[in-house]
């Protein structure tokens, strides 16, 4: 019979599981949020036993800190994601022998609001983008233009932005080979604005030796997602007067304006890489909001 882990054991447990993760090539931001969350709850278990409170690994324990987490008013998202990460870790330790069943498995999943993003219109990204490309030319704008241009026109997440490498761009074709959650791969056509300023970025991109990494910070190494939020955030408020845009924000205007003028949903969810079309159905709830806010300016009896 297993017995269950001590805190301190739990820390050794954590580094081998994200150690596994890496194995299954999971994403970097995956490992990085998994990492934190599960420090997190160590050093809530630990803290228990410090005040010499008795450790059982069990379900209540998991249900004490998600209301520890509520009490700091996180929001659901994070909520969820954090007992994902503790999921995964404990299904971890059942396969390892640590511990013979999965104390979080039964623990009900947090509820998140239905929210709807807000869209940018057309003719919103339009001019956000033009007012970009008519700044003085120099290489970092050139390379942060093209990655504004790709973010909309090829609706990527920031992840799947920064995980390009060079030899993922077939200039020639006008294809791009995207891996995307799971590192499922996917192709998405590049259209003619944004392969133009990947055309002049390539002609000034100076990459590190052995460096494979498409979009590069100033030293020639690949951009982080961070770098690429703060590109986003930086000219959303000098061009836009915007700073709540971020990079996901071109993704849903990508999709939403593709449905808009008519393209079929289930090319849509090839297109985003989405596993579910569930989760690409949201667009046509944000298109048909747009549908009635032009009936309620337009409508003579609305």
């Amino acid at each position: 019979m297993s017995t269950s882990p001590s805190a301190s054991e739990l820390h050794r447990c954590v580094a081998d599981f994200l150690t596994a993760l890496a194995r299954e090539d999971a994403s970097p931001h995956t490992r990085r949020a998994y990492a934190g969350d599960l420090r997190q709850f160590v050093t809530f278990a630990a803290a228990k036993t410090a005040r010499g409170q008795p450790l059982r690994w069990d379900a209540l324990l998991v249900r004490e800190w998600l209301a520890e987490l509520y009490r700091r008013k996180l929001r659901p998202v994070t909520l969820r994601r954090k007992l994902a990460a503790l999921r995964s870790f404990f299904q971890f330790l059942v396969q390892q022998g640590t511990l013979e069943v999965n104390p979080a498995r039964l623990t009900a999943t947090p509820k998140a609001p239905k929210t709807l993003p807000r869209v940018l219109t057309a003719e919103q990204i339009n001019r956000f983008l033009d007012a970009l490309a008519s700044q003085p030319e120099q290489p970092r704008l050139v390379r942060d233009t093209a990655i504004l241009e790709l973010l909309y026109g090829c609706g990527l997440r920031v992840s799947e932005l920064v995980g390009l490498d060079e030899a993922d761009l077939d200039a020639a074709e006008g294809w791009l080979r995207v891996r995307g959650k799971g590192r499922k791969e996917r192709q998405v056509p590049i259209p003619g604005r944004a392969a133009e300023t990947l055309r002049r970025y390539l002609a000034v991109r100076r990459p590190a030796p052995g460096e494979r990494a498409l979009f590069l910070n100033p030293r020639g190494h690949r951009l982080t997602d961070r770098s690429v939020r703060n590109i986003v955030k930086r000219y959303a408020r000098g061009l836009a007067g915007d700073p709540s845009l971020h990079p996901h924000s071109f993704r849903h205007a990508y999709a939403t304006h593709l449905l808009a003028e008519g393209a079929d949903l289930r090319a849509i969810q090839e297109l985003l890489g989405h596993a579910r079309l569930s989760t690409t159905q949201k667009y046509t709830q944000l298109s048909l909001q747009d549908l009635i806010a032009i009936y309620d300016r337009t409508h003579p009896r609305a």
